[in-house]
């Protein structure tokens, strides 16, 4: 994958983290990160974990720090984010709780120390970061036995909004999602073992676009890629826009497609010879990042 070209498509991790600061109203319309929480619960269910330190990695609001207190009560539980102001709600959150301490943290770059954590749990946080960093982190700091789970977008996502923009200009209005096929071999190059995908795609509609934005906006979710255009998106581009969007309603409702990629990987651990260092490494083609892979067509 060439550096530039990555640079350019990949979120802009700090222009991401303020639009998580000014997102006020979170709690209120985070229906997607909610179901995609609940189905990640789901499949924790499959596996065979009892974990003395549990994180929520990308906390949010701390909602699925409080799930992960419940669900294991003899845990201590980190929400660990790096937005100011989902620390705040989730320190609100939390307050109850004695078994829940909030850390702000970059999950490229954890505050823990390695082989201290039992169990990663990341809800829809992996399409703000470089995967093969927080893939890097996540075997760094997993015990021997210790699994990640996350949630995050694949390629198929926001696909009408996608299209709509290419009719427009050339410009990146959606910035790039990772194949499930390129994540799984970023974890096991990072030193995760048995990384296993799958997918499950949503619709979300609306009643119009202005309700599109406001939800976007209001989840910390507008356009952040390095390369999207800096510059004020003028009236009659945006009418073009607009136009080409409701032009793939179905009825009176304009739908939205969100493809969910979840995967579970566990941590080696030294004691099997393991290096995380980072050393191996996979080359994925700049082609590939947000399209879908051949394999998936």
């Amino acid at each position: 994958m060439s550096r530039l070209s990555a640079e350019v498509a990949l979120p802009d991790r700090r222009a991401a983290r303020r639009g998580f600061d000014r997102a006020k109203s979170f709690a209120d319309v985070c229906v997607v990160h909610d179901e995609a929480r609940r189905r990640l619960f789901e499949r924790l269910e499959w596996t065979r974990v009892a974990p003395e330190v549990a994180v929520d990695l990308g906390s949010g609001t701390g909602t699925g720090a409080v799930q992960l207190a419940e669900r294991f009560p003899a845990a201590r539980v980190l929400a660990v984010d790096s937005s100011l102001g989902m620390l705040r709600a989730a320190r609100l959150r939390a307050a109850s709780s004695n078994s829940i301490t909030v850390i702000g943290g970059d999950a490229e770059r954890l505050p823990l120390r390695s082989g201290s954590v039992q169990l990663l749990f990341a809800n829809l946080l992996l399409q703000w970061c470089m995967p093969p960093a927080m893939f890097g982190e996540a075997a760094r700091v997993l015990g021997p036995g210790g699994l990640l789970m996350f949630a995050t977008l694949g390629p198929d996502s926001l696909q009408e909004v996608r299209r709509a923009w290419a009719a427009v200009d050339e410009r990146i209005h959606v910035h790039a999602f990772f194949d499930m096929h390129d994540l799984g071999d970023l974890a096991l190059a990072a030193g995760l073992a048995e990384p296993v995908m799958d997918i499950d795609r949503i619709e979300v509609s609306y009643a119009d676009l202005a309700a599109l934005v406001r939800d976007l906006r209001a989840t910390g979710a507008a356009n952040v890629a390095a390369g999207r255009r800096r510059s004020l998106t003028g009236p009659a581009r945006w009418r073009a826009f607009e136009q080409r969007l409701l032009a793939q309603r179905r009825g009176q409702r304009l739908t939205i497609t969100l493809e969910l990629v979840f995967g579970h990987a566990w941590g080696r651990g030294r004691e099997q010879g393991t290096e995380t260092t980072g050393r191996t490494e996979v080359g994925i083609s700049v082609g590939r990042i947000g399209r879908r892979s051949s394999a998936g067509e």
